[in-house]
C-alpha cells in the first residue's frame, strides 16, 4: 500500500499525487479513470474525505484535499490504491505493484496559492498535449467546480469557495473559468515542479508554519523564495525518481512557482 512522505496536518490542504509503478501507463484506459473516480466516490462516505479538486491522467492522479484530523487521507489513499491495483491486475492477469510506493503531499497555501495550483491541476492534460480544453478530459475535479452535480457528488464546492476566499460559493464557477481562460490565453502550460516537488506552498508565514509543525522531518528543510511566493524544500530527490516529469509525452522546462 502507498505511504505519503511527510505526517498530515489537521486543518491544511494537501496537494497529493501518485504515480504509476515505473512510470507506466496503467491508468490509459478510460475504465481505470473512471474506477479511481469512483472509489474517490466511495471513500468520502466511510472516511468523510474533503476532496476540493483532483484529475486522473494515464499514469498519474492529483488530488486536493483538506485534512480533517479523521486519518481519513491516508485511509481513502489506500482503499483507492489498493482496489484500483486490485482490479487491474485480475482483468489483466498481472502480478505486482501497479503503483508507485511513495505518493507525495504538499501542503497549499490558502486563496490565491490554492487557485494556482487548482488551475495547475485542471490544466494537466492540457499541458500534455492531449486536449485543448479541460473541459474535453472526463475524469477531473473541473466539472464539478463548474457545475454541481446532483448524484455522486465529489468535490465541496463550498469548502474550495471558501478556502479560495470567495464571497460565496455562486462565484466559484466564473472565477474558475476566468482563471482557466487567463492561463490558456497566456499559454502559461509549463511544469511548475513546486507543486509536486515541494512540502510546502504558500506565503512566508504559511510555509514557516508547516515546517514547524512537522517537526523533526522538516528540520533541515531550507525555505526558499519562489517569485511571489515560497517553498519548504523536499529533500532532493525524494519523489522525483519515482514521480520524474509529469506527462511522458510532453517534456516541458521547470519553473519556479509563484502565487
Amino acid at each position: 500500500m502507498p505511504r505519503a512522505n511527510r505526517h498530515y496536518l489537521p486543518g491544511y490542504i494537501w496537494h497529493i499525487t501518485h504515480r504509476c509503478h515505473h512510470r507506466r501507463f496503467r491508468l490509459r484506459y478510460a475504465r481505470d479513470r473512471r474506477d479511481w473516480v469512483a472509489w474517490l466516490y466511495e471513500s468520502r462516505r466511510p472516511f468523510g474525505l474533503c476532496v476540493l479538486d483532483y484529475c486522473v491522467t494515464s499514469n498519474h492522479i492529483h488530488l486536493l484535499v483538506r485534512d480533517q484530523d479523521r486519518a481519513e487521507i491516508a485511509a481513502s489513499m489506500q482503499l483507492i490504491a489498493g482496489r484500483i491495483g486490485q482490479a487491474f491486475n485480475e482483468r489483466k492477469h498481472h502480478h505486482g505493484a501497479f503503483w508507485a510506493d511513495r505518493y507525495h503531499a504538499t501542503a497549499v497555501d490558502t486563496e490565491a496559492y490554492l487557485a494556482r495550483c487548482v488551475v495547475y491541476i485542471d490544466l494537466n492534460m492540457v499541458r500534455a498535449g492531449v486536449v485543448e480544453q479541460p473541459s474535453q478530459w472526463e475524469c477531473s475535479g473541473y466539472h464539478e467546480i463548474q457545475a454541481e452535480r446532483r448524484r455522486y457528488r465529489i468535490v465541496d464546492r463550498t469548502a474550495l469557495a471558501e478556502a479560495l476566499g470567495l464571497d460565496d460559493v455562486s462565484q466559484l464557477a466564473s472565477q474558475h473559468r476566468e482563471w482557466i481562460d487567463q492561463q490558456l490565453q497566456q499559454r502559461k502550460l509549463e511544469r511548475e515542479a513546486c507543486w509536486t516537488e515541494s512540502l510546502a506552498v504558500g506565503g512566508r508565514e504559511f510555509v514557516e508554519g508547516v515546517k514547524v509543525a512537522l517537526g523533526a522531518s522538516a528540520r533541515y528543510r531550507d525555505i526558499e523564495p519562489s517569485n511571489d511566493g515560497f517553498i519548504l524544500r523536499d529533500a532532493p530527490a525524494a519523489y522525483t525518481s519515482e514521480f520524474g516529469l509529469e506527462n511522458g509525452r510532453l517534456r516541458p522546462r521547470r519553473t519556479s512557482c509563484s502565487a
